[in-house]
């Protein structure tokens, strides 16, 4: 006999339905699985990692970007400050031709007045600075030069009188004109 025993029944149909020499696994299928296991670990790990990498190169960027538009920020605030001074819009005021105004009156529900109004200050015209009204700021259109001149200037060329009031035609407009349907 062999070292074995030998199996009755329900033990000897299991014994015959496996091999006998199922003792002895083969290695090469499991080292291969082993080895595609730790090759696509490392392959995984070395992905991630370069993802990580190029998110913190992104996040380092967006940060250098949000410093510098931080600063300009700021920059534009201080402008906004600077302008916004009480001695700067009284200096543009002044500019544009305003004047304080006077003392308030104050009208109650019932229609009565309290206060005195008090008229605005005059500003004498040393103290005023000459604006020219808008229309002398509108461009000038362009004026083709005519083949024939005449040698004494036409109505239309002449000069107005300094105390005139004088208007001018809105300039032309630059836009082309389309033609519907075209």
């Amino acid at each position: 006999m062999s070292g074995r025993p030998e199996l009755r029944g329900r033990a000897a149909r299991l014994a015959r339905l496996l091999p006998a020499g199922a003792g002895q696994a083969a290695r090469t299928p499991f080292v291969l699985l082993v080895v595609l296991l730790l090759g696509g670990g490392l392959i995984g790990l070395l992905v991630l990692n370069s993802a990580l990498s190029e998110g913190a190169f992104r996040l380092d960027d967006l940060q250098k970007e949000t410093k510098s538009l931080t600063d300009e920020e700021q920059g534009l605030q201080r402008d906004v400050d600077a302008y916004s001074a009480p001695d700067a819009l009284q200096r543009r005021a002044r500019e544009l031709g305003m004047v304080p105004g006077g003392d308030p009156a104050f009208l109650d529900p019932d229609g009565t007045v309290k206060g005195v109004p008090g008229a605005a200050g005059r500003q004498s015209a040393a103290q005023a600075p000459m604006i020219p009204p808008p229309e002398v700021l509108a461009p000038v259109p362009a004026r083709t030069p005519s083949p024939v001149r005449s040698a004494a200037p036409s109505t239309a060329q002449r000069q107005p009188s300094p105390g005139a009031l004088t208007t001018r035609a809105p300039a032309p407009s630059t836009q082309p004109s389309t033609t519907p349907g075209r």
